[in-house]
């Protein structure tokens, strides 16, 4: 492994001006095993960078195959649908259910990378490449941690799942959504990788995605009096929808409103028929997801239209205070830091949704900052990956009862 990889590299030019929100400096307070887990977790990463795994138009079947590769024969495995790996040790409650996505963005303009964006780069303490925070960085720690799993003896209770799916950029449908529809994760315990710095998400809004259609009478531009126009009567639904007022939850989440498309007309010289708008609609954790679409299609229809329709949707979701997950996951962060864990509220919607109604135990976490991936020079701190990898094997030890090394 790590033959993809390439160490302070002069080559990724200056570090790009950003700070690091006082993530450096880590490596002073690191046990002496820490230097170990930095060469696997580079290695580990470094290879994964390796493999191309844009979707559209590729696929992660490459690289689910790899990581399948890495955890035999220790692990049962199997590969569902294009790219998704399911690799579980143990049996019984509770089950505990680490997933990560393969799937990345296209590399977007070549020449604005100062790297190669396949080739993992360390400069500076970060790792460059695609994917390397987005979401690869959370496959090498699960990947890391199962490994460490498995050289423990395995669960001494329960079962413990890994999956890495290869959807996430595309709505996960055919992800972790077909993983759970097909009844091949029945989780108790959640932990969504994604980009918090090793903060702990507990909470996510709900997101629902609607059309909303007016409807008039066509008719000439010239005698607009004869018809009735979509366009206008579609402004005062919207005007209806902007008198939804915002709330705020407990933990600060805010119910928010946007119309991302409108589409109205054939013709300059006609009245148009007909108006299309459609909208995002976030609301908050607790929120009940009927009741809020009800208020939503109610405020539209009393306004004039003539079609609510709901494209697609999911409630949010809250991980209860005292849940096994979230205790385990706070005892390791103190353990590790030497810090009371931050919950951390974001602004986007995860897979875990699809597990909101459930009665799951749902909690996103992992290493690297979201305003560091999509974009070229894509990095991670390799510090935050090990940090990563301890706080991970701290919680799973609390909850599936690993012996110790």
């Amino acid at each position: 492994m790590g033959q993809a990889g390439q160490a302070e590299d002069a080559g990724a030019g200056p570090p790009q001006r950003r700070q690091d929100h006082g993530r450096n400096h880590r490596r002073s307070r690191d046990p002496p095993e820490s230097r170990l887990m930095r060469e696997e977790l580079f290695a580990l990463l470094a290879d994964l960078v390796a493999i191309p795994s844009t979707v559209p138009p590729g696929d992660t079947a490459a690289i689910a195959a790899h990581c399948e590769a890495l955890l035999l024969p220790e692990y049962q495995t199997e590969i569902v649908g294009k790219g998704n790996l399911v690799a579980r040790m143990g049996s019984g409650r509770p089950s505990i259910v680490f997933n990560a996505h393969a799937d990345t963005v296209d590399v977007g303009k070549r020449a604005a990378w100062r790297t190669d964006p396949f080739k993992a780069t360390l400069a500076g303490g970060r790792v460059y490449g695609l994917g390397a925070c987005n979401c690869k960085s959370s496959m090498a720690v699960h990947l890391w941690l199962a490994r460490e799993i498995a050289r423990r003896g395995g669960p001494q209770r329960g079962e413990i799942v890994f999956t890495v799916v290869g959807d996430e950029e595309n709505l996960g449908t055919q992800g972790l959504a077909h993983l759970r529809a097909a009844g091949i994760v029945k989780p108790d315990t959640l932990i969504v990788a994604a980009q918090t710095r090793n903060r702990l998400v507990l909470e996510e809004r709900g997101v629902m995605w609607l059309r909303v259609t007016a409807r008039g009478r066509a008719a000439h531009a010239g005698a607009p009096y004869a018809g009735e126009s979509a366009i206008l009567r579609m402004q005062t639904i919207i005007a209806a929808l902007s008198g939804i007022a915002e709330r705020v939850s407990p933990s600060g989440h805010k119910s928010t409103l946007s119309i991302g498309r409108i589409r109205g007309g054939e013709n300059i010289n006609v009245v148009p028929e007909e108006c299309v708008i459609e909208l995002d609609r976030r609301i908050l954790p607790r929120d009940d997801f009927g009741a809020a679409f009800s208020e939503i299609k109610s405020a539209c229809e009393k306004a004039g239209a003539s079609d609510v329709e709901l494209l697609t949707g999911t409630p949010g979701f809250s991980a209860p205070p005292g849940g096994p997950g979230v205790k385990a996951f706070s005892e390791a962060i103190g353990a590790v830091t030497g810090k009371a864990p931050e919950p951390l509220n974001v602004v986007g919607a995860s897979d875990a949704r699809y597990f909101a109604r459930d009665g799951v135990e749902i909690i996103v976490t992992g290493p690297g900052d979201g305003a560091d991936s999509h974009m070229p020079n894509e990095f991670v701190l390799l510090d935050e990956l090990v940090e990563a990898a301890r706080i991970q094997s701290e919680a799973a030890s609390r909850l599936l009862g690993l012996r110790s090394r």
